[in-house]
């Protein structure tokens, strides 16, 4: 047996896919579930302990943890030979309920992704006073980020069950 052919590397992308994205997921119920409707009742005097040191390090890991789901989960299904199926859902070759699921999650993943790189991420630069805004821009990028935030809480529940399905509904 070769312990690092092929099967090996898939075994180790899919692990790897799973380790990223139950961080991403869990910092995005973190976010969304305990920091945010908790912030109201923490005094003034506090909330810049979690502006300044909590948010932007839990940010850090969120942003990251979504691009390693994602490449993660691209490299597993290019060596899994299913990434075209999968992407096109279903609708070439293979042609599989499979395919369709996990195509299915795929997409939701990545427009997950897209809102946590250009939507959240910059828009919470600005709300955390990262970079130069005005409170006009502080104002709307916090809406932006919470409602894109909101979004994938959302689309996580679907997604979460379309990759679950693939693998266990067969």
């Amino acid at each position: 047996m070769e312990y690092f052919g092929d099967a090996y590397w898939s075994f180790f992308f899919r692990w790897l896919h799973i380790m990223s994205g139950v961080m991403w997921i869990g910092l995005l119920w973190y976010f969304n579930f305990v920091q945010t409707p908790s912030m109201p009742k923490i005094p003034d005097a506090e909330k810049p302990a979690i502006s300044k040191v909590i948010a932007p390090a839990a940010l850090f890991w969120f942003r990251w943890a979504a691009m390693a789901t994602i490449v993660t989960g691209l490299i597993e299904a290019w060596l899994n030979g299913y990434i075209g199926d999968a992407l096109t859902l279903g609708l070439t070759s293979m042609g599989t309920p499979i395919a369709t699921r996990i195509g299915f999650g795929m997409w939701m993943g990545i427009i997950m992704w897209f809102n946590v790189w250009f939507l959240i991420w910059p828009n919470q630069k600005k709300v955390l006073g990262m970079v130069q805004a005005s409170p006009e821009e502080k104002k709307k990028g916090a809406r932006i980020a919470a409602l894109a935030s909101r979004t994938n809480t959302l689309l996580s529940i679907p997604m979460l069950y379309a990759m679950a399905s693939a693998s266990h509904l067969g």
